[in-house]
């Protein structure tokens, strides 16, 4: 765990977050720059800069923040109607924050390019 990641510190409770679900490894919180009525991020409990890395070092939790992301949906009930899983990796992607994450976006129509 890194004392300098915001992911991390919120992992620790040092920063907090609205936990919408939580397991023993993956934590999914609201984002608080949210782009979607759901904006919800989900996170391995431990430090991956990013979602190749975290992939490449464990594939199955890789596998269990999917599953999480695809829980939440259901939370939040957008489920039915649709939603979006995006993982940002690297700078030219503007991923922000170096801790892997999937936002899980939803409650309105998703167009492409995102404006």
């Amino acid at each position: 765990m890194s004392t300098e990641c915001m992911f991390c510190r919120i992992v620790d409770g040092a920063i907090p977050a609205t936990v919408v679900h939580e397991t023993d490894t993956v934590l999914a919180f609201r984002d608080i720059a949210a782009q979607a009525p759901t904006h919800i991020l989900v996170i391995p409990k431990v430090h991956y800069a990013d979602a190749a890395a975290m992939a490449a070092a464990d594939p199955a939790l890789a596998g269990e923040v999917l599953a999480v992301a695809g829980e939440v949906a259901k939370l939040d009930s957008v489920n039915a109607t649709g939603y979006r899983m995006v993982f940002n990796t690297g700078p030219d992607a503007n991923q922000t924050v170096f801790h892997a994450h999937c936002h899980v976006l939803g409650g309105r129509g998703m167009t492409w390019p995102p404006g």
